[in-house]
């Protein structure tokens, strides 16, 4: 299926993997991909547009950043029942992400940002940033991004 997605938009891809996870009765996986959907189809109508493969991204990367702060909140509260639900459907959703950067790529485009708009200082974390969010967009951890971005312009 990998070649499949390469002419599907994400979005398509989506549509089709919950008509699969309702024919194979996966109600957890099921459950997931109507959240996603559902998040989608809202920003589609509050803002009256089609989702590019882009903003579909930036909604997934939303849900899993809210998922492990749940975590953390479940497993603070001793209850791993309902992390261990937050950590499925981390699952599901990171499936949609793109192969992720090694640590390594990730300090080569930092660097190369930060040469590339000038950077002298932490002043100018936003212009760096700007150039990041885009280019790495589900492909690394935008928190993480942040922390390497503040150390290296701070010398």
């Amino acid at each position: 299926m990998p070649g499949r997605f390469n002419f599907m938009s994400l979005k398509s891809k989506i549509t089709e993997d919950m008509k699969t996870a309702m024919r194979a009765k996966d109600t957890a996986r099921l459950g997931t991909v109507r959240l996603l959907l559902s998040a989608m189809k809202q920003k589609e109508v509050d803002e009256r547009v089609e989702l590019t493969d882009a903003d579909v991204l930036s909604i997934i990367e939303k849900m899993l950043k809210q998922r492990r702060e749940s975590i953390a909140q479940y497993e603070k509260a001793a209850r791993t029942d309902l992390a261990d639900v937050e950590k499925a459907e981390i699952a599901v959703l990171s499936a949609y992400l793109p192969q992720q950067m090694t640590d390594a790529e990730v300090t080569e485009a930092v660097l190369a940002a930060i040469k590339e708009s000038g950077a002298a200082g932490p002043k100018d974390m936003g212009k760096v940033m700007g150039l990041l969010k885009s280019r790495l967009a589900g492909r690394t951890d935008m928190g993480k991004l942040s922390g390497l971005v503040k150390a290296k312009l701070q010398g």
